[in-house]
């Protein structure tokens, strides 16, 4: 067996596990953690014939995991380590090592909280953070708190590039192991810095020449997506068309396992082979004879949008950490090279670790397996809490599926969510199943469930399901390289129909027509309910409210009602794109769909007429699938029709006077210094949010008499306010924010509250004799002085009067004394008479 560096901390290992129930374990890639550890631990005394459960982030790297590991024990895949992926498990009776995805131990969680029999669980590659990682081990700490006491269940979290002191706070304080040292060193080349909307493409196919000259062995290639392996296999194939000894591989999660192994195993004698993948190579998977890195720095990531409420893949910058882990992979085997493609001053610039999906990520499922569980997120640990808005976005589309009863009841999980929450896909799509099972659609769920679930079978082509689904059903051919896609389509439409039981429970009579396919969709899809604009045009709105449209034309386009299964933005475009639907029969909104559609008394105002016109809308969501007229609609609703048209328009549709705003800015001036010392206001909030909000309380009573929009002015508005304002509340108003202030000269200035300070706007000749600002507010506050010239214009702006007398009133009164000749303007101000005239009276 051939010496790792992960080696020479194994000891530690065993002996931190012995000591503890929770051990970090950081190792750099290279190091040998994912094939050494579990084998490592396998005879430990503290296991005493327990197994162990190892899980890493991706099928492709678990099933490879588990097969080296049997490898280096001598054995076949399914005896002593087995593998338990979707579609596909290894798994003996004499397993004791079983590497499995993340998502597969939280849906056993489920099944067995306290995982009876399993002494470790080994977290692998945890700094990539997936979502289905933190759910994983939250239950697995949560579980083993409440059930687990003898045999203790160990946990083990390790990967290369980890905050592990952080994870070991979560772990309350868990030793943290480190593995110190690459296997062999990387060469890192660095590349030209990227240029604003430069294609990747041509840049990889120029360095991977490059590096075929420069270095032997094979190459590992690093691209975001499959469109880009596509692109620069394509090219490659073309300039290295003379060079039978290069073998272009692609590796994606998406190949059937015959391509994966031909990308993951040797290079046959005198070959070598240029891999071109996504961030799949980037954990604990090894290539074999890869010793050059060719790294892009570029990474697909799902992010969910909550405004739309779909997620999106956005192509973007990988972390540093994630630079370290691909740089790894060309120093397992040998002294390798690592070509960047990007500058060292641009990756300083990078983040240290990429964003953990649980802070991006839709949160669907996550809600509906912690409701199965029973538990709200802050009742479990997490290195990041779920953000509390995408939870409850969450939970709201779980209620609209029927998976959870209303949450002011408790948000409890329904018989039909607990159903949901046992298959194993998105909600959406486990709703689907189900309501398709129970019409007697199964097979057509299926298929179309697993369509779903998988990368598109026909891509490039028209938009249509139905074209998808007459394809897994033979009905029509497909392109050559569609095949190992429907196959596994088909394998994942076997694998949903073995959790539908039971017979259908409200079966249509013709299961074969062509209808049910959009009324399936549109149960996972509610909110992508779609309806064109215009006959025969490309643009359709949302059931959400949101737009999209065919990018180019599309037979689809004849149907005035479609529900979108794919659909968003990409690099370059603008707008919402169509690009996987199939049309809906509105008929079925009478029947199947009868549950999404609601029906909406509206008033709107005719505009011209200025008259309140009622109707009765069936909508769904927000598109309106027929109108009625309301002829005669009673007081009740007519007046709350009006409230929603003030709240549209806003309070300026009431009789407003310049005096109800000073009213209203004084009461905030008053409840403003009260809210500013922290104590609670005795003054009431009458802003316009405050009073749009409250609208039932203190407008419905009076709109009895409105039914033109020009009644409006003739409510008293004054009055229907000053109501709101308890006794004492008005005298005192007038006491501590009068509306106006006498001013040395006599005269009574009003104020202007509509700033703060408010504005005593007044002739400078009549403050003399006044040697400090005006305050009110019991002296809280100091009014800002607009100090004006006899033209009422101002000269200066102040709140300290007693300044400005000092340091400032010489230089106006010179020019003062210069435009106003006739006037006033004594030397000493403090001393002077004020007066409102041009000069004080003789006395």
């Amino acid at each position: 067996m051939n010496a790792l560096p992960i080696d020479s901390v194994l000891p530690a290992l065993r002996q931190a596990l012995a000591a503890r129930h929770e051990v970090v374990l950081e190792a750099p890639p290279g190091a040998g953690k994912t094939t050494r550890v579990p084998l490592a631990l396998l005879g430990e005394a503290w296991l005493d014939g327990q197994s162990i459960l190892m899980l890493e982030p991706r099928r492709l790297a678990a099933r490879a995991a588990a097969e080296r590991l049997a490898t280096e024990l001598g054995e076949k895949v399914g005896e002593t380590v087995g593998y338990r992926i979707r579609l596909d498990s290894r798994v003996g009776s004499k397993t004791r090592i079983e590497v499995v995805t993340e998502g597969i131990l939280a849906r056993r969680l489920q099944d067995d909280p306290a995982l009876e029999g399993v002494g470790l669980v080994i977290f692998d590659e945890f700094h990539e953070r997936s979502l289905d990682a933190d759910l994983a081990l939250a239950l697995t700490l949560n579980g083993r708190a409440l059930l687990r006491d003898e045999p203790p269940l160990k946990v083990l979290v390790m990967s290369a590039t980890l905050e592990g002191e952080r994870l070991s706070v979560l772990l309350d304080d868990a030793q943290v192991v480190r593995s110190e040292g690459r296997m062999f060193p990387v060469d890192i080349r660095w590349g030209r810095p990227w240029q604003a909307g430069e294609f990747i493409e041509p840049r990889v196919v120029q360095t991977v020449q490059q590096a075929l000259a420069d270095e032997p062995g094979s190459l590992l290639v690093f691209l975001p997506g499959q469109a880009e392996i596509r692109r620069v296999a394509e090219q490659l194939g073309e300039v290295l068309a003379g060079r039978p000894e290069v073998l272009i591989c692609p590796l994606h999660g998406e190949l059937d396992l015959d391509a994966q192994r031909a990308a993951i195993e040797p290079a046959p004698m005198g070959k070598r082979k240029v891999v071109l993948a996504t961030n799949i190579a980037e954990t604990s998977l090894t290539i074999d004879g890869v010793r050059v890195v060719v790294d892009a720095g570029l990474a697909r990531v799902p992010r969910f949008d909550p405004g739309s409420g779909m997620t999106r893949l956005d192509t973007q910058r990988i972390s540093r950490a994630s630079a370290t882990q691909r740089a790894g992979r060309a120093g397992r085997l040998e002294p390798g090279a690592c070509y960047r493609l990007w500058s060292e001053a641009q990756h300083d610039q990078l983040p240290a670790y990429g964003t953990a999906e649980i802070l991006q990520a839709d949160l669907a499922g996550l809600a509906l397996q912690l409701a199965r569980w029973g538990v709200a997120p802050q009742e479990l640990a997490w290195l990041d809490l779920p953000p509390a808005a995408a939870y409850a976005q969450a939970q709201d589309l779980l209620e609209r599926l029927g998976a959870l009863a209303s949450r002011v009841g408790g948000g409890s999980l329904t018989p039909h969510g607990q159903a949901m929450a046992e298959v194993p896909a998105h909600p959406r799509i486990a709703h689907l199943l189900l309501r398709g099972h129970a019409l007697g659609l199964g097979q057509l769920a299926c298929d179309l469930a697993a369509l779903l679930g998988e990368r598109d079978i026909l891509r490039g082509n028209d938009a249509d399901l139905h074209h998808r689904i007459a394809l897994l059903a033979g009905e029509q051919s497909g392109p050559r390289a569609s095949r190992g896609a429907v196959q596994r389509v088909r394998q994942l439409a076997r694998q949903f129909k073995g959790y539908l039981r039971g017979p259908a429970r409200e079966p249509v009579a013709d299961p074969d027509h062509p209808r049910w396919l959009g009324g399936l969709l549109a149960f996972a899809y509610p909110d992508r309910i779609a309806r064109q604009r215009r006959a025969g045009g490309g643009e359709y709105r949302l059931a959400n409210g949101r737009a999209a449209l065919f990018g180019e034309p599309d037979a689809l386009m004849k149907e005035a009602w479609l529900v979108i299964a794919d659909l968003g933005s990409r690099q370059g475009q603008r707008e919402e794109r169509i690009y996987l639907a199939a049309a809906l029969e509105p008929a079925l909104f009478e029947t199947i769909l009868a549950e999404q559609v609601s029906v909406h008394d509206e008033l709107e105002w005719d505009e011209r007429e200025g008259v309140l016109r009622a109707e009765r809308q069936r909508k769904v969501g927000e598109l309106v699938l027929s109108t009625e007229a309301l002829p005669n609609l009673d007081a009740e609703a007519r007046s709350r029709a009006l409230l929603g048209l003030v709240r549209r328009k806003g309070l300026e549709l009431l009789p407003w006077t310049p005096e109800l705003r000073q009213w209203q800015a004084r009461i905030a001036l008053l409840r403003r210094l009260d809210l500013d010392g922290k104590g609670e206001s005795e003054w009431p909030d009458v802003s316009d949010a405050a009073l749009l909000a409250s609208l039932e309380d203190w407008l419905l009573p009076y709109l009895g008499k409105v039914s033109r929009l020009s009644h409006f002015a003739n409510l008293e508005l004054s009055g229907i306010l000053h109501a709101l304002l308890p006794w004492p509340l008005p005298p005192r108003l007038d006491e501590l924010a009068p509306r106006t202030l006498q001013v040395p000269s006599g005269s009574n200035i009003r104020l202007d509250y509509s700033e703060f300070p408010p504005v005593l706007a007044v002739r400078l000749q009549e403050l003399f004799g006044l040697a400090d600002t005006p305050r009110i507010a019991g002296g809280r506050v100091a009014v800002k002085l607009h100090l004006l010239s006899p033209a009422q214009r101002p000269v200066q702006v102040t709140q300290d009067l007693a300044n400005f007398w000092r340091s400032t009133y010489a230089e106006v009164k010179k020019d003062l004394k210069g435009r106003y000749p006739k006037h006033y303007w004594p030397d000493d101000p403090l001393i002077a008479e004020p007066t409102a005239r041009a000069k004080p009276r003789k006395g």
